[in-house]
């Protein structure tokens, strides 16, 4: 009995089970082959052999990163370098300030030489004084900002307008807020390089209505200043510069490019967000956040309620700074030069001698 097994599995069972494992090595290589061949054809041929495309490696990869909330495609993701947390607190303006650039733990971020939030209460506010040297951006969030300058210019900006002024070689201005209720917003100044210093004044006015705006997949963007989600901001910069106003929903979240060779931050307006590295920590508002180096930055709302934030970035200058309160030029010499021009009526400061604001 033993021997008809044993010759029924050497004669019979034995060759069908290596004639199985032959097939099924000759079909898995077929398939593969037909696997490879169909990457090369068209998603349309690729359905007539009732085949889905193969997906290239990197870009499966990316879906995989895309689905897990991991940051997208750049090369060099920026992070989170410093935090710096703007506490309120009452200047000489009389107003209540926030100071984020331009106060001892940052004092200077290349361009960028304050960055403030404000708020204004009549009688508060910005009396005349002077400038030289570089660009004041006033971004309204709520009330209005009466502003007069000693070349007859006059006119108020209101909750989401922004007045894009280039003090150049000089002017001499007031800022004061409009109406009896608070009136908030932000600051930006931005230093000109040594050629541009001593370029005539001018003004960018832009209403709120005027600002290009963007929203998709539950992410709202106003581009004061530069391009975002295909929207490109009409705004001349003489120091290249963005500025954008995000609105993130519950859930939402957005992957900004930045050039690379750019210096830029966020400031937290409301809600919370997780800023550079999906595992960060949640930042709450009043914080501004310097980005580190690389191509862009990811931020996501992973909160209930809405996250807003101001993201700016700007190309650095990398040329010496000497600043005496308003005026900002490269060296003490040309500092000594502007008081005496203020002080003088001259190189620009001509219409001073006779001009106060009503």
């Amino acid at each position: 009995m033993f021997q008809n097994l044993l010759r029924l599995f050497c004669f019979v069972l034995a060759p069908l089970y290596l004639l199985c494992v032959c097939l099924f090595f000759t079909i898995s290589e077929t398939d593969d082959v037909a696997t490879k061949s169909l990457q090369h054809l068209s998603p349309r041929a690729a359905t007539v052999f009732n085949r889905k495309p193969a997906t290239p490696k990197a870009e499966y990869i990316l879906n995989i990163m895309a689905e897990s909330g991991q940051a997208p495609s750049f090369d060099k993701p920026r992070l989170v370098v410093n935090k710096v947390l703007a506490r309120a607190q009452q200047e000489s303006a009389g107003g209540i300030f926030r100071r984020c650039i331009g106060r001892s733990e940052l004092k200077f971020l290349d361009p960028f030489l304050m960055f403030v939030d404000f708020s204004l209460t009549p009688p508060s506010g910005f009396p005349d004084h002077p400038h030289r040297g570089f660009e004041t951006v006033t971004y309204m969030l709520q009330g209005g900002l009466i502003h007069q300058d000693f070349a007859g210019n006059k006119g108020t900006i209101r909750t989401g307008d922004v007045q894009w002024m280039t003090a150049g070689r000089g002017i001499i201005h007031s800022e004061m807020p409009a109406g009896e209720g608070p009136s908030k917003g932000f600051q930006l100044w931005i230093n000109l390089a040594s050629k541009d210093k001593m370029t005539e004044p001018s003004y960018q006015e832009l209403l709120t209505e005027e600002i290009k705006r963007a929203e998709e997949d539950g992410v709202e963007v106003r581009v004061i200043a530069g391009e975002s989600m295909g929207v490109r901001s009409s705004v001349y910069t003489r120091t290249p510069t963005m500025y954008l106003d995000f609105t993130l929903n519950p859930g939402a979240q957005v992957h900004q490019k930045i050039p690379e060779s750019w210096n830029s931050f966020a400031y937290i307006i409301e809600g919370e967000g997780v800023f550079g590295s999906s595992n960060s920590s949640p930042v709450a508002p009043h914080n501004l956040l310097v980005l580190g180096p690389g191509d862009g930055v990811s931020v996501w709302n992973r909160s209930s309620k809405k996250l807003r934030f101001v993201l700016i970035g700007g190309q650095p200058h990398n040329e010496p700074v000497a600043q005496y309160g308003p005026f900002v030029m490269n060296t003490q010499a040309e500092i000594s030069r502007a008081i005496e021009d203020y002080q003088y009526f001259k190189n620009g400061f001509e219409l001073a001698r006779s001009w106060r604001s009503q």
